[in-house]
């Protein structure tokens, strides 16, 4: 069983291909592709500690430098979807026609869509189901990518605390942020968890999606009323109703 019997980059939003781009940006969106690809791939046949960053650049034809100024860290060659979600979170959790808990179910909803929609895609979906179960076996015995995870995690919560915060007039260091950003973040474990639950015990891969949003739709119900008193500060609302807000 190897890498090579699925396209893993499909799974990828960021390596989508942008509206307009010129020939150095594509090299190196391709070039970023194939660095992640092939430590992906290494990582899964041989294990995460026994692969060099030397190896990998190698294998790529570049220099072990060329590597770390695409990835800062060996971590993140494999580990790069948490800069999506943060972005998404900047984005989404801003939007004052959602409440959070909503945001966060819109961001969830287009990542398990993207998951499954790879897997369907895929010429053998049973491999492909196999490897997604692998590569999170990857990282759950991988100390040093169970730490990567959660120092992703972390600053996830900051920027969503920092929303949550400009949202409300409070600070982000306030506690209603931070309780209220962790508890958004922790929806995305949930999802973690109902997908590895779930993959092998359903038919279809539309049975796959209804089963893991019914999951975590379950977890936001529980936090969904204390996040929805999340507010503005009562002399914020004066502020912006009289015109004071600042612009």
């Amino acid at each position: 069983m190897t890498m090579r019997t699925v396209d893993w980059t499909a799974l990828r939003p960021h390596d989508e291909v942008p509206p307009v781009e010129g020939l150095r940006e594509r090299k190196k969106r391709l070039l970023r592709r194939q660095l992640s690809d092939t430590a992906t791939e290494m990582f899964m046949e041989r294990g995460f500690d026994a692969v060099r960053v030397a190896e990998i650049a190698e294998a790529c034809g570049v220099s072990e430098k060329t590597v770390f100024n695409y990835f800062p860290t060996k971590e993140s060659l494999v580990l790069d979807l948490g800069e999506v979600t943060m972005a998404s979170l900047r984005a989404v959790l801003a939007d004052p026609d959602l409440s959070p808990v909503d945001a966060a179910l819109k961001i969830l909803s287009s990542e398990l869509a993207n998951i499954t929609s790879w897997l369907s895609s895929q010429n053998d979906p049973a491999e492909a189901k196999a490897m997604l179960l692998r590569f999170g076996m990857l990282i759950r015995s991988t100390p040093s990518l169970r730490a990567h995870q959660r120092d992703t995690t972390d600053k996830q919560v900051a920027v969503a605390a920092d929303v949550l915060a400009q949202r409300t007039g409070m600070s982000s260091d306030d506690p209603e942020s931070q309780i209220a950003a962790t508890a958004l973040l922790a929806l995305w474990s949930i999802q973690f968890r109902a997908l590895r639950k779930h993959l092998n015990r359903t038919q279809t891969f539309e049975e796959l999606h209804d089963a893991v949003s019914a999951d975590v739709q379950r977890a936001a119900r529980l936090i969904d009323i204390g996040l929805n008193s999340l507010a503005p500060r009562p002399e914020q609302s004066q502020n912006q109703a009289s015109g004071l807000g600042t612009p």
